[in-house]
């Protein structure tokens, strides 16, 4: 008797093992992706409170602009408890230290919403946005760690997103506390939402699996703080630090003081002002699926130059234009903002696949944590500019317009001194191999 038939039984059985198996896989990596998301949705929405709400601050603690601007610069200062709290991802684990700064980003809330004297609001907002920032460093490195190679863009994409819904949503609600009730409420339900986020987020997100096996293999504890400007790395930190405080400054710039140009510059009502951005920052979320799928298709650096390009030239005409006697100036005036905005959508996009994926696991936290200390170099930079060269320069927009220049030479450094990584596998892109070779030998320097 032929064993044919056993052997065709025994394949198709296989076939759909492994048919099953590539279903599971896919729903689970859907389930973390969109757990994620939710996380950083709610994260966006309590680091908006500060920005939107700043006119309520203000009056509560009896402050001018100059003294909110001082407020925010201290505040700015939770940069550097970020940057140790991304370390501490690399040593004690990426779930446990995302479900810890989670909890204190809830609790920070509630200690600032309870602030009667300013210090204490001070602190407490260090405090918050320390936690921010670590956890969305935690996230965007999870996403990237536990999805699989043609799905780390999209994870990426949905990670935007999530901080966008979040802010939008604070935007929305914002002036509806605020106006019948304190805005401190704002804080109390952004601390609520967080330990909503946390239970749901402690149910799903697991132990990424690559930070388990460089644990257990002591990589993490043989890595040092300072490993990304080692040997292997150095070009490739140092390039990308540029970079991320050129785009950085740009990007702050351009979206500070969007509101302010359209109202006081352009001349359109309040009320007008807030739908454009509304609408016009709705549709820019449109550059996060887009540059996702140029991601996978022409990789991740011709989709950074462009969205460069955009978010500046689209920055550039905005703040610019429109010109004295158009008839459509609203149309000049929607199309700029849209551009500008889905470029920014688009390039973090790129941004944040690149950067994880260019670093080893041991130290990919921390690499993140050095981004967030860039990134608030950065906000600081923008505003002294705007503040010393306003006046000098014929006006705030026109200064706003000269700085959002400067993502053109962020894409280009990137063009010419970044590997591309589509396609590779997280360990051939961040150089794995390489870099835990010399932790066999102690003492040797990377």
């Amino acid at each position: 008797m032929s064993n044919q038939p056993d052997a065709s039984a025994a394949a198709d059985d296989a076939g759909v093992s492994r048919g099953l198996g590539d279903e599971e896989t896919a729903q689970k990596n859907s389930r973390l992706t969109h757990s994620i998301a939710r996380v950083l949705a709610f994260e966006g929405f309590t680091m908006s409170i500060n920005g939107i709400g700043s006119p309520w601050i203000a009056k509560s603690f009896h402050l001018g602009e100059s003294g909110i601007a001082g407020l925010f610069a201290w505040i700015s200062l939770s940069a550097i408890g970020a940057l140790g709290l991304s370390r501490m991802i690399d040593r004690v684990g990426r779930r446990r230290m995302l479900l810890v700064c989670m909890a204190g980003t809830s609790v920070s809330a509630l200690a600032a919403a309870l602030s009667t004297n300013i210090a204490a609001f001070a602190l407490s907002e260090i405090a918050l946005y320390a936690f921010i920032g670590a956890t969305v460093a935690d996230g965007i490195v999870i996403l990237a760690e536990e999805l699989a190679i043609e799905e780390r863009a999209r994870g990426q994409s949905w990670a935007g997103l999530g901080v966008g819904l979040g802010s939008g949503l604070c935007l929305i609600v914002m002036p509806m506390v605020a106006s019948h009730h304190s805005w401190r409420w704002m804080l109390v339900l952004a601390s609520a939402m967080g330990v909503a986020a946390l239970w749901l987020a402690a149910r799903v997100i697991p132990e990424s699996g690559r930070w388990q096996r460089a644990a257990e293999a002591g990589t993490t504890s043989a890595s040092s703080f300072y490993d990304v400007f080692g040997q292997l790395y150095r070009r490739r930190a140092a390039t990308i630090l540029v970079c991320s405080l050129l785009a950085n400054i740009a990007g702050v710039a351009a979206s500070s003081w969007a509101y302010f140009h359209l109202v006081s510059v352009v001349g359109l009502a309040p009320s007008a002002a807030s739908v454009l951005m509304l609408v016009g920052g709705g549709v820019g979320m449109l550059g996060f699926p887009i540059a996702a799928r140029n991601c996978e298709r022409y990789g991740r650096i011709p989709t950074i130059f462009v969205a460069a390009l955009a978010s500046s030239l689209g920055a550039f005409t905005f703040y610019w234009g429109p010109p004295a006697h158009l008839g459509l100036r609203w149309l000049w005036i929607g199309v700029t903002y849209c551009c500008f905005t889905a470029g920014l959508s688009a390039g973090q996009v790129g941004g944040n696949s690149l950067a994880t994926e260019l670093f080893p696991t041991a130290i990919r936290g921390a690499m993140m944590g050095w981004f967030s200390l860039v990134g608030a170099v950065a906000a600081v930079s923008a505003q002294t500019l705007i503040a010393l060269l306003a006046v000098r320069l014929g006006g705030l927009s026109i200064v706003v317009g000269y700085l959002s220049l400067l993502a053109i030479p962020n894409a280009i450094i990137v063009a010419l001194f970044l590997p591309e990584t589509r396609g590779l596998s997280l360990e051939a892109a961040a150089m794995e191999e390489a870099f835990e070779k010399p932790a066999e030998s102690p003492g040797t320097v990377r």
